[in-house]
């Protein structure tokens, strides 16, 4: 797989112009603010039918316009050309590929395979629980279709029980608990299985980027115990529906379930310095990838930004030798920054972003 040209029209800073990226590497060197990230981010928009700095696709229109419009070419598994648009006014969004409309993102998520690098990744180490709950789901639902489809049919019930419960309809409330259960319970076995997967990659790459001993481990901990049978998870759901009522929402269940990184001594952010969770979370993306191409014998594009900044140079080049194989990778660097020596550069296309605008470097 391979991007060809990214087409953008209204979309944030960026210029309305055909950028052509036909090559495995694309360097975009840019002061801050230029629209280096802004590029990455259409890219993804592309790849997902979402945006991976903002919930809200209203905030990528440009400032004075109504709408945007991104679209790109890209050779897909087949050697084909194929062609992704997404649309998007105040009004509906409109996601298209080679000129059919896709009414499910589902249909758009598996065409083209990526992985996006940022800043916000150093919250799956430090922040909420739902930050890892979303990194683990996106792992998942980047190659299982019935996870993808469970999560969504639980999220769905979820919400439905979550209204009867600030209406206290508790009639309603056995209907939905059994639902809520069948979707729970195979959610957390496929989060379980997962974990245990991921843990065979991700503590070696930390160490060998690291050079450091720390034995470092996600701990996956189910709000709803796997010794409970679903007739004993029925009846916690009933033992504790006066509580869920009093609360306004439903207060067990796999979006309560906990990610928890941990070092040798306990969990790791207690213990980290700010470069060790820098570090963490750049390679929680790298084993993202290696368990992507373990799962599909596919290899992903990459969305690179600017993320390895913090790192000294030793760490930056262990993080180049482990990001694997890729289908195709965007970096996005400051000016001046030299992460590759001249003849590795040479592989890559350059571009310095200024102003929204591209220019080639010959």
């Amino acid at each position: 797989m391979l991007i060809k040209k990214l087409v953008t029209e209204g979309f944030r800073n960026i210029e309305d112009n055909s950028y052509n990226f036909s090559s495995d590497g694309i360097i975009l060197t840019g002061k801050n603010g230029q629209g280096k990230t802004n590029i990455l981010e259409a890219i993804y928009i592309l790849c997902y039918g979402n945006s991976f700095r903002t919930t809200r696709l209203a905030d990528c229109i440009k400032h004075d316009r109504e709408s945007f419009t991104i679209s790109l070419v890209f050779t897909d598994s087949d050697n084909l050309d194929s062609v992704i648009s997404v649309g998007y006014d105040t009004a509906e969004k409109l996601i298209t590929v080679n000129g059919h409309e896709i009414k499910d993102r589902k249909d758009l998520i598996y065409s083209l395979p990526c992985i996006v690098f940022s800043h916000n990744d150093m919250f799956f180490v430090t922040g909420e629980p739902e930050n890892r709950r979303r990194f683990f789901n996106q792992i998942m639902t980047m190659y299982d279709l019935d996870f993808f489809d469970d999560l969504r049919r639980y999220g769905q019930v979820l919400r439905q029980r979550n209204a009867a419960v600030k209406d206290a309809r508790i009639e309603l409330l056995d209907f939905y608990d059994t639902n809520l259960v069948a979707y729970g319970m195979r959610i957390q076995k496929a989060r379980n299985a997962v974990c245990n997967a991921f843990n065979s990659i991700f503590p070696d790459i930390y160490s060998s980027v690291s050079g450091e001993e720390t034995k470092i481990s996600v701990d996956y901990r189910p709000s709803w115990s796997a010794n409970l049978s679903d007739t004993d998870i029925l009846e916690k759901l009933r033992l504790q529906r006066e509580t869920d009522i009093h609360m306004g929402t439903t207060t067990s269940g796999p979006h309560r379930d906990r990610f928890i990184i941990n070092g040798k001594d306990g969990p790791f952010v207690s213990s980290a310095s700010t470069g060790q969770i820098r570090l963490a979370s750049i390679v929680m993306r790298i084993a993202q990838a290696a368990f992507f191409r373990q799962k599909t014998g596919r290899n992903p594009i990459m969305l690179v930004d600017d993320v390895m900044l913090e790192l000294d140079s030793e760490k930056r080049m262990k993080c180049l030798s482990a990001f694997g194989k890729y289908s195709q990778i965007f970096f996005t660097f400051l000016p001046d920054e030299k992460y590759f020596s001249e003849e590795d550069s040479r592989s890559f296309r350059k571009f310095t972003v200024n102003g929204g605008s591209l220019y080639e470097e010959k």
